[in-house]
């Protein structure tokens, strides 16, 4: 079903195994899928002596990867494509890998994440520091509503190295960073989240001015 809808972005609540085939082709699909390293459960470890994880409670949805035929069939419905997480699910071999520096520094969370992509460019990377309350840009600062949420800079930086794509698809939503970057690009993006509460928090979002 339709959770959200305006003149730039569709929120689907629902499973992307049903609605991902009925809704035709995009220029780009760029998602963060679930990693299947348990991120959704409640932990209590410190990034710094400044910044505690925050508790966004304990839940399943990131117990297991997604089956590699959910994969290849999103994939198959765009021509350009960005997985975050990419090495966690044996995808072929590619030579336009996206790197993120989160610029962590002394704590036992990754340094880094990676995004298996089949753009035409050579290895990218992309600093922005998300450590706990400490961002980036500290004076538009994010609000964390999930546990892998990527900032919005990132997004925006993995559209910009698509080639003019004016359709997108995420159809792992969770709180809609890539709804956000796309909306504040004046670009298409449909998204689709199973769990209700990450669509309303989604949903917000897109209902908030463009953030330039």
């Amino acid at each position: 079903m339709i959770y959200y809808q305006d003149d730039k972005i569709t929120i689907y609540h629902g499973d992307c195994r049903e609605i991902a085939p009925t809704l035709g082709r995009f220029d780009l699909l760029l998602t963060d899928p679930p990693y299947g390293i348990g991120e959704a459960r409640g932990r209590n470890k410190t990034r710094s002596v400044l910044a505690v994880s925050k508790d966004y409670g304990d839940a399943a949805w990131d117990d297991a990867t997604p089956d590699r035929w959910v994969l290849d069939m999103v994939r198959s419905y765009a021509k350009w494509q960005v997985l975050w997480g990419g090495n966690y699910y044996g995808l072929e071999a590619a030579k336009g890998w996206l790197v993120w520096d989160k610029d962590n520094g002394e704590n036992d969370f990754a340094d880094c994440e990676l995004a298996w992509t089949n753009l035409e460019t050579a290895v990218r990377k992309f600093k922005w520091k998300w450590q706990g309350m400490l961002q980036e840009n500290m004076g538009r600062k994010e609000e964390r509503e999930h546990p892998t949420q990527k900032p919005i800079e990132l997004m925006k930086w993995c559209i910009g190295l698509t080639p003019e794509p004016k359709t997108i698809l995420d159809p792992f939503a969770g709180s809609g960073t890539t709804g956000r970057a796309a909306k504040d690009l004046g670009l298409h993006c449909t998204m689709i989240e199973r769990e209700e509460r990450y669509c309303e928090i989604a949903a917000k979002r897109m209902a908030q001015e463009v953030l330039f």
